[in-house]
């Protein structure tokens, strides 16, 4: 069968041939439909993120995929039942107590692997077999997107827990700002559609198919080139809830001075060291004497990607068909990890449904 793979010290993806996977007991076939491509795959390319299984030469790649059950092979699940796979999965096949809670999103690093990202393969491929647990049903309608809940799952964990960082209190959030004009920053604009106001922080020029899908959201686009985003309070409005997915490390720091009191920012980007100056002694005050807070999350469960599957069914059709710009055959997987500034979402298509 056909699979995108890298190979150990490249960095671009190759096509390869592999057996089609025979299931385990316990496990099932999925015949995978398509594959998601985010900026975690560009880093696992650029070997900043991620590694190679153990003895393999090659990573099969993709992380974000969704599928059709082909052989249930004695699951509890229906063949033809539409399903996406979570992406953690126990160090040599042994739950560890992450995996035994059920919180393998909860897991640090070392406790776990990942599917087409750190020591396991992913689902960038014709076919693919997973253990009930680690596949989530989905509804027949998300058979064209469903790629898209394994990012919107972990939004959905994000958001839950800014809100358990604020349940001592009630907090009804009106304002929210989202740093990063990516495909997952985008994603989580569009899901933030129950709040009053919304904007969404870049650094891109018009004309721009990011900035023309924010503004379609009824957001408001910001230019951190003019605007700083520890400015956002003082030239729009203090925001009660910032969702951080850039990876750009000041932006934390800059997002305590953009929160209202009370408000809280969840963090998603994971940055390279850098070493520069803050005023912590400020950023420690603002915390404290009004009530803010940074939340860290990585990941998701199983309730995050119904969660996600839930929200993303009851989007307009045409919001996800703008979000999602590039569907490529596997003949033309290349232009999916074409990084480029047309590009708002990109998937490989292996199968139709």
């Amino acid at each position: 069968m056909d699979a995108i793979a890298l190979r150990r010290g490249a960095d671009a993806p190759e096509p390869i041939e592999r057996p089609r996977p025979v299931p385990d007991a316990g496990e099932a076939l999925v015949r995978t439909l398509r594959v998601g491509v985010d900026g975690t795959d560009h880093e696992v390319l650029a070997g900043t993120h991620g590694t190679v299984p153990d003895g393999e030469d090659y990573l099969v790649l993709g992380h974000e995929a969704v599928g059709v059950v082909e052989d249930p092979n004695g699951t509890g699940l229906e063949a033809g039942t539409v399903v996406a796979p979570t992406v953690r999965r126990p160090p040599n096949g042994d739950p560890n107590d992450y995996f035994a809670r059920g919180a393998a999103d909860m897991a640090p690093p070392g406790a776990t692997l990942e599917c087409g990202i750190d020591g396991a393969h992913g689902f960038m491929a014709e076919y693919f077999t997973a253990r009930e647990e680690f596949l989530v049903e989905l509804p027949e309608a998300l058979a064209e997107y469903g790629f898209l809940v394994e990012p919107a799952s972990v939004t959905e964990k994000a958001v839950e827990h800014a809100y358990a960082s604020r349940s001592a209190f009630d907090w009804a959030p009106e304002s929210a700002c989202v740093l990063g004009n990516g495909s997952l920053g985008l994603l989580t604009l569009a899901m933030l559609g129950g709040y009053d106001r919304t904007y969404c922080v870049g650094r891109r020029d018009r004309p721009d198919p990011t900035v023309e899908f924010i503004e379609s959201l009824g957001a408001t686009y910001v230019d951190s080139r003019e605007i700083p985003v520890d400015a956002l309070g003082e030239v729009h409005e203090p925001m009660d809830f910032v969702y951080e997915a850039t990876g750009y490390a000041r932006h934390p720091f800059e997002a305590v001075e953009a929160l209202a009191p009370g408000g809280v920012a969840a963090l998603l980007g994971v940055p390279d060291s850098w070493t520069f100056e803050v005023d912590g002694g400020r950023i420690h005050r603002e915390l404290v004497m009004n009530n803010k807070a940074l939340v860290g999350s990585v990941n998701s469960g199983r309730e995050h990607f119904a969660a996600a599957a839930d929200r993303l069914v009851n989007l307009p059709t045409a919001v996800l068909d703008d979000l999602v710009t590039d569907v490529y055959g596997v003949g033309e997987f290349e232009r999916a990890f074409a990084d480029d500034e047309t590009t708002i979402k990109a998937a490989v298509e292996f199968h139709n449904q």
